[in-house]
């Protein structure tokens, strides 16, 4: 006689934790401008002879300084919502937790929404941006200036939902507090792709609040 197995899957057990973070560091924000994705557009749809003997436009500034900013449809600044949830991810390297599972486990709500791409949510900062001017380099050696906000003293609230089967809101706790320390978000963090970070986008909590 064949014999069955018996399969019992459970509902989702989601949880919401609120936290306050707080700015140890400066957070350096880089989008991404509409300008610089415009005109990668041009060039692709002009061909390879795009652009061959035209000068560059002088730099605006100001203008790129805020085509640096996520500003939301209610006005107020923020950050990508998936910086965060990147950065939980990226830390269970460090507690030896499988990231693929985290993937199904950790999510952030956003604030609101990007006024320009509002396929962005973000996360309202609260702090005021300041004007950098900084030289980088790509990756062929060449120097060039970046212009960017900083906000210098920053914090805000993050809402993470979490699978309770998999986490308890302490390891959830802990595991934001290792994006704060470790990870960071923003340009210049520790866990940069491309660098070993400049110490910016680092946090600390400052509260809990589970739900």
């Amino acid at each position: 006689m064949k014999q069955t197995a018996s399969v019992q899957i459970t509902p989702p057990n989601i949880k919401t934790a609120v936290f306050k973070i707080v700015g140890t560091a400066p957070l350096v924000i880089h989008r991404f401008s509409a300008k610089a994705k415009n005109g990668m557009l041009d060039k692709m749809k002009e061909g390879s002879v795009a652009n061959k003997g035209k000068k560059r436009a002088p730099l605006d500034t100001e203008a790129a300084f805020n085509s640096a900013r996520y500003v939301a449809t209610a006005g107020w600044d923020g950050f990508n919502v998936a910086s965060i949830r990147c950065g939980l991810i990226s830390a269970c390297r460090l507690a030896g937790f499988k990231m693929t599972l985290a993937k199904m486990s950790v999510f952030v709500e956003a604030d609101g929404r990007d006024a320009t791409e509002p396929e962005f949510g973000l996360i309202r900062i609260y702090g005021k941006p300041r004007k950098t001017e900084m030289v980088a380099r790509v990756e062929t050696g060449q120097a060039y200036v970046t212009i960017r906000p900083s906000y210098d003293e920053w914090s805000a609230k993050v809402r993470i939902r979490f699978d309770a089967d998999q986490f308890k809101i302490e390891d959830i706790t802990n595991l934001l507090a290792r994006v704060g320390e470790q990870v960071g978000i923003g340009e210049g963090r520790p866990d940069s792709k491309n660098s070993a970070g400049m110490g910016w986008g680092t946090f600390r909590i400052e509260n809990e609040k589970a739900g």
